[in-house]
């Protein structure tokens, strides 16, 4: 087994038991768990207490929900192409998050930047085909430009 799931020590702070972590709330995060482990309080990664971190995984509902309304033509086209930018987004803040120089966070959110765009270029097409509405399209657009401004602000924080 490795060492950092024996000591809680993941890289990117602190030893389980050495700080008072952050406490993840019992929530569907411990659906995948056994029930004797949801009592157990887990404590978060740095990119897990970002706001755009968050955002990115709400947003990734949002495109999944909608990819789940295109038709069977399109599932292993374009559904899976906007669900993968949609992932995309949300694993490149994860990754560039912990253990990086600021350089390197602004490039892994280059990445996440890259990816939301591919999704609305996905929605573009979505909409051109006439698989969905404008109208069917405005809250994940609404949402997703939420994000983007979000994303774009962290980038340029880190300098």
């Amino acid at each position: 087994m490795d060492r950092r799931q024996t000591t809680g020590d993941r890289g990117d702070g602190p030893a389980l038991g050495s700080c008072s972590p952050v406490v993840c709330p019992r929530s569907s995060v411990g659906n995948y768990m056994n029930q004797e482990h949801t009592s157990q309080q887990v404590p978060l990664y740095k990119f897990q207490k970002l706001e755009v971190y968050k955002l990115a995984l709400e947003y990734t509902v949002v495109i999944y929900e909608l990819a789940k309304r295109l038709p069977d033509s399109e599932r292993f086209n374009l559904r899976a192409q906007i669900e993968a930018a949609a992932t995309s987004i949300v694993l490149n803040i994860a990754e560039g998050s912990t253990g990086q120089t600021n350089p390197e966070q602004q490039r892994f959110l280059s990445f996440s930047i890259r990816s939301f765009l591919e999704t609305v270029a996905c929605l573009d097409l979505i909409e051109r085909r006439g698989y969905l509405s404008a109208d069917e399209l405005d809250e994940s657009r609404v949402f997703g430009q939420k994000l983007f401004v979000k994303l774009q602000a962290f980038r340029s924080s880190l300098g």
